[in-house]
């Protein structure tokens, strides 16, 4: 039952983290700085990374083994988000909103090669 929560929130987080990823790109691309809404959905974004991988530590507690680079992709997923809210400080809002477009996109790419080494 938990892996395959663990499953299907890794597969929910990939796609919010792509939608997410295009509407900090879309902001950026019309010069506009992050919305609050934005910034919302980025802490949701944060929150269901740290509750996944609470699961999957779960997980492993119970005796599910992981393989060391899918902790190390679980890990750089729930770092993604304070690591470039720390980057875009005193930046100007344009970038920032490129850069947490970008940081979601890319944070996507971390949860599907942390899918395909499960």
């Amino acid at each position: 039952m938990a892996l395959q929560a663990h499953g299907r929130a890794a597969t929910a987080i990939v796609l919010y983290l792509s939608i997410v990823g295009l509407w900090g790109l879309l902001l950026g691309i019309r010069g506009l700085g992050p919305s609050p809404n934005l910034i919302g959905a980025l802490v949701i974004s944060e929150i269901a990374s740290l509750a996944q991988g609470a699961v999957g530590l779960v997980l492993m507690l119970g005796g599910r083994p992981a393989t060391a680079i899918h902790v190390l992709y679980g890990l750089a997923l729930a770092a993604a988000l304070p690591l470039a809210a720390t980057l875009v400080r005193g930046r100007p809002p344009r970038a920032v909103s490129f850069a947490f477009g970008f940081m979601c996109l890319f944070a996507a790419g971390l949860a599907i090669r942390g899918i395909t080494t499960a």
